[in-house]
């Protein structure tokens, strides 16, 4: 929230008020502190965005949205990208909750407290200092800030991350580097290929059966596209252009649920052979490549993955819809973007991350099902949920794996953190899954940052 102090308003012949005054600018002018414009600009508009700039290309951007709220326009600083599942809050609505503004995301309606960025489900999102010093507006923030966005013709390319992995990977879609007849890599390219969910499962499934009875028993290396295909008919939209999905307490409420649910698990298929393509010429750092448990995991991964997107889409028509009558967004996608230089990371962020926080929000969505009395769709979720826990368990496993074998050792509860301060935008915080978790083999340690 912001502090008004007008400067002209003292009298500056005062010493002891010229004294606070200068107290003040050398405040202003220390190393987090930066000047942002003129104070109106901002009380005229609803909300404005600051966009951060760092010079670490391998640094995510954290913006700040900055909400005028009230009749007298009282200011707010916040994280844009919500710590759920990375919606972005700058388009959210806001509400009066207690005499609170409180911010809701659009594409979760996870509430945020715009003094204190707590939410009442126990995440946090990062809020930051105003301060107007002659009509000026300053930020107390530890990134630089631009009231534009950098031009892609300004960002350098994004570097490999500094751990003793020798990461092999062109990012040119879709060409196969060593052609094997019939390999694992150029199946799982013609996957994320495939535009039509149906035959994408289809395939899915042949494949991992394949792979399972020793039908295909070599890997090959093949680039894996820049962003899987999608049929032309689905309507992608921005983050905060979906439909807002509700509580589960009506048929529409119910349906917008699970055709999210639907959409997050389509991403889930493509992201388990990506992660197999993308990575398939990894080697660590004695040479040797990976396992072949590594990509058997990950199939039974894409495999699950499938069937829950076949059972989502089952129901929807069940309940007189179907994948595709609503908009659907790709924010998961930017997590495999952001991490597609780095096994290392992708693991932590998509499996470790992602698929953890997907352990935590279950509890509280099945009992919204149950409360409405669709009985079928909670116990399918129930499915998915048991499902999900072995997926975190191969993100660890492999985590660790890549951790250990590394010469020297690798401690990976610091990586870990590590990455995540890096590449995830938001906070990791309660409330966990404490017990779907510890099925999965994530400790204490592995939640917090």
């Amino acid at each position: 929230m912001v502090d008004v102090l007008n400067v002209t308003d003292l009298d500056l012949e005062c010493t002891f008020e010229k004294d606070l005054v200068d107290a003040l600018r050398e405040v202003v002018d220390g190393s987090n502190w930066q000047c942002i414009g003129h104070a109106d600009e901002y009380l005229d508009k609803h909300c404005s965005v600051l966009y951060a700039i760092n010079e670490d290309p391998t640094e995510r951007n954290d913006n700040i949205a900055i909400f005028s709220v009230g009749t007298k326009g009282t200011l707010y600083a916040i994280d844009t990208v919500c710590p759920h599942e990375g919606g972005p809050l700058e388009l959210g609505d806001i509400e009066d909750l207690d005499g609170s503004p409180v911010l809701y995301c659009p594409w979760h309606h996870y509430d945020f407290n715009l003094k204190t960025g707590k939410s009442s489900t126990g995440l946090e999102q990062q809020t930051h200092e105003l301060r107007i010093v002659d009509n000026k507006l300053y930020i107390n923030a530890d990134v630089k800030l631009s009231r534009s966005p950098r031009s892609l013709s300004s960002e350098t390319e994004q570097t490999p991350e500094v751990f003793p992995l020798n990461m092999k990977v062109n990012s040119q879609p879709s060409k196969v580097h060593q052609f094997c007849n019939d390999s694992l890599c150029e199946w799982a390219v013609k996957i994320l290929n495939t535009a039509d969910p149906d035959e994408k499962i289809n395939l899915t499934y042949q494949v991992a059966n394949r792979w399972e009875t020793g039908d295909i028993n070599h890997v090959g290396q093949c680039s894996p596209p820049d962003q899987p295909c999608r049929i032309e008919n689905l309507k992608v939209v921005s983050a905060g252009k979906t439909k807002r999905l509700g509580k589960a307490g009506s048929l529409g409420s119910r349906i917008s649920l699970i055709h999210s649910l639907a959409n997050i698990e389509q991403w889930a298929i493509d992201l388990s052979w990506d992660i197999i393509a993308r990575f398939s010429g990894t080697t660590q750092n004695n040479g040797q490549a990976l396992p072949k448990d590594f990509f058997s995991d990950f199939v039974k991964v894409a495999k699950d993955e499938a069937k829950h997107y076949k059972m989502l889409s089952s129901r929807l028509k069940t309940l007189g819809s179907q994948f595709g009558d609503l908009p659907v967004h790709n924010g998961l996608w930017e997590s495999a973007q952001e991490t597609s230089h780095s096994l290392l990371s992708r693991l932590a962020i998509v499996h470790m991350v992602h698929e953890a926080r997907g352990l935590d929000v279950h509890p509280k969505t099945y009992r919204r099902f149950l409360n409405s009395g669709d009985q079928e769709t909670a116990e399918l979720l129930e499915v998915l949920y048991k499902d999900e826990i072995t997926h975190v368990a191969a993100g660890i496993k492999w985590f660790s794996f890549l951790c250990e074998s590394t010469v020297p050792p690798l401690d990976k509860i610091p990586v870990f953190h590590e990455l995540v301060r890096k590449h995830f935008r938001g906070y990791l915080k309660p409330p966990f899954d404490t017990a779907g978790r510890k099925q999965a083999g994530m400790t204490e340690a592995d939640s917090k940052t």
